[in-house]
């Protein structure tokens, strides 16, 4: 005789799999708006501070727009861990304030299994700003220096914005210096100088005025003087009324918000000059700082969601929800922690690796502490 089948009782799985989408689908519309905010933030700081000048100066409007532009996967790439700390704890704990964490609980889902959904997420972002670092940062600032030359050409008067003297190069690596700047291009006290390392300078161009060619890479002299030298003595004078040279570059940055940084290198090219300061014995902390920031920055994001998701298990087990100002102050903490070290790790006052992984190690070991803490409730 056969005996009937014992029904069972529904599977978990599935409900943890709707759990875990129902978190991802409370948290990503958060991530995306404070990714946005961050970017707005970093953005409208750099137009105030350096683009809103260069138009100011009379640059041209459509390339400063560019230049804008191109600021923005930098920016991206530094917000997008904090910015996914931002929406963990603002999603959670509007989950918790809602008490549909205690149904999940109620239905046997354990406040863990938040864990799984965010770390998934961190993972993503993790991912994803490893490659804006090394693809699109990289590109952008290529195209940046050259949207800066453009600028330039099209109105020397912006090489003015910091109030020093400004150095370019021509086409043979001579270094040009000019003395001042006024309303409509035109430059004045200019001295081209060849140097040798160790050595006096072989040869001196004066001019009394010049003047950057629209649309060309090309510099006119006025009123100049070319003196040879052998020896630190003079040995020809020569002087003539007006000369061209052919620029190599502008020299500057213009100030722009994403300024050629180490950390903003790709990978390989980095490697390549860290192992030439290695092998010559030169201390270049700043760049040794990048290399680690390369990997330390995305994996912010990780840390920072383990940190958020513990510290959301830990409000609702203690009845207290984190708000959104607390949100924001966290946020901010963290960002100035990384600040700190990494202003640090560059002066070389800690190692680069200590410095890069610092306010990592620190959100990860806050919240194992709040993890723990949580579990002795």
């Amino acid at each position: 005789m056969t005996r009937p089948a014992t029904p069972r009782a529904p599977r978990a799985a599935p409900r943890l799999k709707t759990f875990e989408r129902y978190v991802l689908a409370e948290i990503a519309p958060l991530l995306f708006g404070a990714l946005a905010a961050v970017i707005a933030l970093l953005v409208v700081a750099s137009l105030e501070r350096y683009l809103a000048p260069l138009l100011a100066k009379g640059a041209p409007p459509l390339l400063v727009a560019r230049l804008l532009a191109l600021n923005v996967p930098e920016a991206a790439a530094r917000a997008l861990p904090i910015a996914l700390m931002f929406a963990v704890l603002l999603g959670l704990s509007r989950l918790a304030a809602d008490s549909e964490i205690k149904s999940a609980l109620a239905a046997g889902i354990p406040a863990t299994r938040l864990y799984r959904p965010v770390l998934i997420l961190g993972g993503v972002v993790t991912a994803l700003a490893f490659a804006l670092g090394e693809g699109l940062v990289p590109r952008a600032q290529t195209q940046i220096g050259e949207v800066q030359r453009q600028i330039v050409l099209a109105n020397p008067r912006v090489l003015g914005l910091d109030g020093q003297n400004v150095v370019l190069r021509d086409a043979l690596g001579r270094a040009i210096s000019i003395g001042q700047i006024l309303p409509g291009g035109e430059l004045r006290d200019l001295r081209i100088v060849t140097m040798q390392d160790g050595l006096p300078p072989r040869e001196v161009i004066t001019a009394r005025e010049g003047r950057l060619v629209p649309g060309s890479t090309t510099l006119t002299l006025k009123g100049g003087q070319r003196v040879t030298y052998q020896d630190a003595r003079p040995v020809t004078i020569l002087s003539f009324e007006t000369g061209t040279l052919p620029l190599q570059d502008t020299g500057t940055d213009l100030g722009s918000a994403a300024q050629a940084r180490p950390v903003n290198d790709p990978l390989p090219a980095l490697w390549a000059r860290l192992s030439t300061y290695r092998a010559q014995g030169i201390q270049a902390p700043a760049e040794f700082t990048a290399l680690h920031q390369k990997f330390a920055a995305p994996l912010a994001a990780l840390a920072l969601a383990f940190f958020g998701v513990s510290l959301a298990v830990f409000s609702f087990r203690s009845g207290r929800n984190v708000g959104f100002v607390w949100a924001l102050m966290l946020t901010f903490a963290y960002y100035a922690t990384y600040s700190v070290f990494n202003v640090m790790g560059e002066k070389g006052a800690l190692p680069g690796a200590v410095a890069a992984y610092a306010p990592d190690l620190v959100a990860v070991l806050a919240g194992s502490l709040l993890l723990w803490l949580s579990a002795r409730r």
